[in-house]
């Protein structure tokens, strides 16, 4: 997971609180309708019903906000990243980096060969 672009894990982690999130506002919504079919009076049951229904309205509405927030972060991220990536001074280190490379290894080569002799 190390490789992995952090602005996709952003996005698996909210799908899981949404889908974590839904499930409890279901469950206390079945709750509150059960609750209402059991009331003794039309009243009591009319009011289960509709603290089921906001419930329910109130979850969503959480959802919704709670998925736009890790969208634009993800977005956020991931833009930012690419911003990074093609900046000059990231692009000089990748430069210098791959130069530098072949020189460690004539120089490894070089002192290998002496040990030789």
């Amino acid at each position: 997971m190390a490789d992995a672009d952090l602005d996709v894990v952003i996005r698996q982690l909210a799908k899981q609180l949404h889908t974590g999130l839904m499930t409890r506002a279901k469950e206390r919504r079945d709750r509150f309708n059960g609750l209402a079919a059991k009331a003794k009076s039309k009243e009591t049951a009319d009011r289960f019903k509709m603290m089921a229904k906001a419930t329910l309205e109130q979850a969503i509405a959480a959802a919704k906000r709670l998925q736009m927030s890790a969208d634009n972060v993800a977005d956020s991220y991931a833009r930012s990243m690419r911003i990074a990536a093609s900046t000059p001074i990231a692009v000089k280190a990748e430069k210098t980096k791959a130069e530098k490379a072949p020189k460690k290894a004539a120089k490894a080569k070089k002192a290998k060969a002496k040990k030789a002799k």
